[in-house]
């Protein structure tokens, strides 16, 4: 396919991919502005269009995974301001409430319970209670992905067997 039969063609599906843009957004700048980064990709990126395949469906597939980007991007990045210039708020949820003796006395029970297991199940639970990802975990550690998954899942278990005397009322 030629520069002009491609610019052609892509012209073509101008006000189809609006509509579709439309759809995807359901705001009519969001959407101008979806059908206009299409428009770039497909030019960037032409000599990746294989020839005798179906043109409208490719296009369609980039619009469709550009919208889907965006939107995983943009919920990534997504905050709330209240505009008083005092953004302190955010860092503390309005839920948090300050732990009570009883909740103290808990967590450490829970930790000491913890800190008494075998480090190999140790080492895996607390990197996952502080943030980490099965496969991070699984990396850091040079350990298949489902045994940390499964070290974990008895860690949980062996605690839950330790604590179940606990009273948590």
């Amino acid at each position: 396919m030629t520069q002009i039969q491609f610019n052609n063609a892509l012209l073509g599906l101008s006000d189809k991919l609006h509509y579709y843009a439309l759809s995807l957004t359901s705001d009519s700048e969001r959407a101008d502005d979806l059908l206009q980064e299409t428009f770039l990709k497909a030019l960037t990126y032409r000599d990746k269009f294989a020839q005798n395949t179906n043109f409208k469906a490719w296009i369609y597939t980039i619009m469709k995974n550009t919208f889907i980007n965006d939107y995983r991007r943009n919920v990534k990045t997504k905050n709330t301001f209240d505009g008083s210039g005092n953004d302190l708020h955010l860092l503390y949820s309005k839920d948090v409430v300050d732990p009570g003796p009883d909740s103290t006395y808990s967590s450490k029970e829970i930790n000491k319970t913890i800190d008494a297991l075998e480090n190999e199940y140790k080492v895996p639970f607390t990197m996952f209670l502080d943030g980490f990802k099965y496969k991070e975990i699984a990396e850091e550690l040079e350990l298949p992905l489902g045994t940390v998954k499964s070290r974990i899942f008895f860690t949980r278990k062996k605690l839950e067997k330790a604590l179940k005397d606990y009273d948590t009322n």
